[in-house]
């Protein structure tokens, strides 16, 4: 790894987790106050472990949402407010990827970000990195390094010592002009990695991310790795998510052992609108002594968390009902962003 910079692991310890408050200006209009009660749900459970800030869009705003939790009991103590403006609530993707410098700072990585592609408009979520900034949301060891290269939090997953995990599907949709040695030299030199392992397998059927790689395979440790699994062979996924797991079964540590696996369950179809959601138990949010995982009311649920239970042993593992979440195609991981300890101002 770099003598000066290493991008830490989601279960090392944090200061924070960043959020942004859904309104009637983002995507989530039209279902605005089912997706409220998931983000009071998921505030109440990160603040019994640790703090949170959320950005809201104007003063309004956080009068609105500190009264949402206070109405439901939520220890208000532990939730911080920045104002700021913003397209929509992924922070995943438009919020800080953050490495720890030698000197105890921090590199605040800003990528750009542009909607997953083009897909939807996102002027101001790439510019929420440095805004962030200059607001004073971090400490002020902490400084910007603007890379003009896109690239989503979602699309990356690090152990904390050197290795990075990725799809091909994502960065070669981004970046087609790109080959993958080239890809790999740029992420690990950026990144503070020593190596980029490859997937080549794995999609979700209504995930507009290109097969993030938070919604399919993460480190649990250096040696382990939780992923989707299917195990229904009449299901569109089925061959897919196989290859996957085989692609994983195939790759080895650092130390050139083959990883601990822990295979999640599938849960049953969720159809909307004639539209079938990503409901996947891969997009969990690691916190200080806990995991948040998402719930989709599906029998699968109760499974998940046990295999969660093992693959994180001494955290609690924790329930957010999510199924207002894969309506726009996301998941818990995806609206959240860690802020490793000490980044919090």
């Amino acid at each position: 790894m770099n003598d000066t910079l290493r991008f830490p692991a989601e279960w090392e310890t944090q200061s924070a987790i960043l959020i942004a408050w859904p309104n009637a200006d983002t995507d989530w209009a039209e279902r605005l106050g089912e997706v409220e009660e998931t983000y009071i749900a998921l505030v109440a459970a990160i603040t019994r472990f640790q703090p949170v800030l959320i950005i809201v869009a104007d003063d309004d705003l956080e009068a609105y949402a500190d009264a949402r939790l206070r109405s439901n009991r939520i220890d208000t103590d532990r939730v911080h407010f920045i104002t700021a403006p913003y397209d929509d609530t992924w922070l995943r993707d438009s919020g800080p990827i953050t490495l720890k410098r030698a000197d105890g700072g921090f590199r605040l990585l800003d990528f750009r970000f542009t909607g997953w592609g083009g897909k939807f408009d996102a002027s101001l979520d790439d510019k929420l990195v440095s805004v962030l900034h200059q607001a004073g949301a971090f400490a002020a060891s902490a400084d910007v390094q603007s890379i003009p290269f896109a690239l989503e939090g979602g699309g990356i997953e690090t152990d904390g010592a050197g290795t990075l995990l990725t799809t091909w599907q994502c960065l070669h949709e981004r970046h087609p002009e790109r080959d993958r040695a080239s890809l790999s030299a740029d992420l690990a030199n950026w990144l503070a990695q020593d190596r980029v392992l490859w997937l080549d397998h794995g999609y979700l059927e209504g995930d507009d991310t290109d097969a993030h790689i938070d919604t399919l395979a993460r480190f649990a440790s250096v040696d382990s790795i939780v992923y989707q699994a299917c195990d229904d062979a009449g299901d569109s996924h089925y061959a897919e998510l196989q290859a996957m797991g085989n692609e994983l079964a195939a790759l080895r540590t650092a130390g050139g052992q083959p990883y601990r696996l822990f295979p999640l369950p599938w849960a049953q179809p969720v159809i909307d609108q004639g539209r079938r959601l990503a409901a996947s138990y891969a997009n969990y949010l690691i916190l200080n002594g806990a995991v948040l995982m998402p719930a989709y009311g599906d029998a699968a649920d109760d499974a998940a968390r046990d295999v969660l239970a093992q693959a994180y042993p001494g955290r609690e593992i924790v329930q957010v009902p999510c199924r207002s979440l894969i309506w726009q195609n996301g998941s818990l991981h995806c609206i959240t962003m860690q802020l490793p300890e000490g980044l919090l101002a």
